[in-house]
């Protein structure tokens, strides 16, 4: 959510943010809403200093026990005028707030104006292999090799969903602990254990809500979603409380499934375990000081970088145009990985700064050393996504045997080095 105060001082900056979004947002309307709330302020301000004026009167007048008739009819009307402007004022502020809720957040300086297509490739890791042989695609791998059931998934469920076995199930485990393991040991998150269910309020902190609500699966007749990333039970673990500077940074890591409906039709994209209704993910989460939350979003990449370095997968880094930006982000870099049998890179993470945008939202301060208190900044990514992980590390590792090699980093833990039929 963006300050008030930022606004009004920078309508024209708020105009510029949203036309580069292609966002279409009533923001004379806000404006016009924020300026009649401030006037109804300040008149109930006088009308309520005057009832009390009148007020004393009144009492005074009793005590001396002379007439206070005409006095009780002034303040008759007075409560009612007051009545009446409290009325507006709570229409108003109810639309203010929606309002408020429903402008994105502004945009940094440096990222590519316009739509997807002006997304920049601004680093490449490792080079696409090159194979001797006709590679086949990550379905007909994991179901020749009896690791995923897509059949039975849709059965017990419906479509998009997966059900791994076996020796995928085992893989799925191991690139858990493998990234959990790194990002506790090495990059120093910890870890966090969040409940799969949050409220409406967590979903408003972190900006799921209301924009994005036709996305995510809300338990009927509640006030409960399932959550659509482990970002939204682990930036709310702050909500409404004031943390101390000496605190900062905080780094969070989760391990979670997530659940998205995914709206919308996406062509070869739904194509096995490239989109799903549920998936795994390590989500990473940072509480930091807006001093340094520029710097703490490159390092916040690099730790997400290296657990595809780790696992000797081509990827790129893309910095995200401005139209490709989430609603909540002011800047976003992606994390693409290469699968050769469609000749595709797939996002398997979105490295975001909020700078205050959650914070202000979900009430998450800091008491500075003046004794002054401030929103800290927010920071999440994907540290990674599974679903298409597996999808380019089976394609990258297979074999012309159609036995799948497992990275070395991995091999302690399947136990084998390769996976083949059981």
């Amino acid at each position: 959510m963006l300050d008030i105060k930022f606004i009004r001082q920078n309508i024209q900056t708020i105009k510029e943010a949203l036309k580069a979004r292609n966002y279409s947002f009533d923001l004379d309307g806000l404006v016009s809403l924020d300026q009649r709330r401030r006037e109804i302020i300040t008149e109930l301000d006088e009308l309520r200093s005057r009832q009390n004026k009148i007020n004393k009167e009144i009492a005074l007048l009793a005590k001396e026990k002379k007439d206070f008739s005409d006095k009780t009819n002034e303040a008759k009307n007075l409560g009612r005028e007051i009545l009446k402007y409290e009325h507006e004022f709570k229409e108003i502020k109810e639309k203010f707030d929606n309002l408020l809720l429903r402008i994105p957040n502004i945009i940094a300086s440096d990222i590519p104006q316009g739509t997807a297509k002006e997304n920049k490739v601004i680093k490449t890791y490792g080079s696409p292999r090159k194979f001797n042989f006709k590679p086949r695609n990550h379905m007909e791998l994991m179901q020749n090799l009896d690791l995923v059931d897509f059949k039975r998934a849709a059965k017990i469920t419906g479509t998009n969903f997966a059900l791994f076995k076996g020796k995928g199930a085992l893989l799925s485990r191991a690139l858990i602990n493998f990234m959990l393991n790194l990002h506790t040991k090495k990059h120093g998150y910890r870890e966090i254990s969040p409940p799969y269910i949050v409220n409406s309020q967590a979903m408003l902190g972190t900006a799921q809500l209301p924009n994005l609500e036709e996305d995510m699966y809300k338990i009927e007749d509640s006030n409960f979603f399932l959550i659509p990333t482990a970002e939204v039970p682990v930036t709310n673990l702050y909500r409404d409380e004031i943390l101390e500077e000496a605190q900062l940074p905080i780094y969070q890591t989760a391990y979670t499934a997530c659940f998205r409906k995914e709206a919308g039709s996406y062509g070869n994209q739904t194509r096995g375990l490239i989109r799903v209704h549920q998936f795994d993910k390590v989500e990473l989460v940072k509480f930091v000081h807006p001093q340094t939350s520029e710097e703490e979003h490159k390092k916040l990449l690099a730790d997400a970088e290296e657990v595809l370095k780790i696992l000797q997968i081509p990827y790129r880094v893309v910095l995200l145009a401005s139209g490709d930006l989430s609603f909540a982000a002011y800047k976003c870099y992606d994390l693409e990985i290469y699968a050769p049998s469609t000749d595709m890179w797939l996002e398997v993470s979105s490295c975001s700064n909020f700078l205050d945008f959650q914070s202000r939202r979900a009430n998450i301060r800091f008491k500075d050393s003046n004794k002054k208190l401030n929103f800290v900044h927010t920071l999440n990514a994907s540290g990674v996504a599974l679903p298409r992980l597996i999808v380019a590390l089976a394609e990258n590792y297979q074999n012309e045997d159609g036995t799948i090699t497992v990275p070395e980093v991995l091999k302690d833990f399947i136990g084998e080095e390769k996976i083949g039929k059981e």
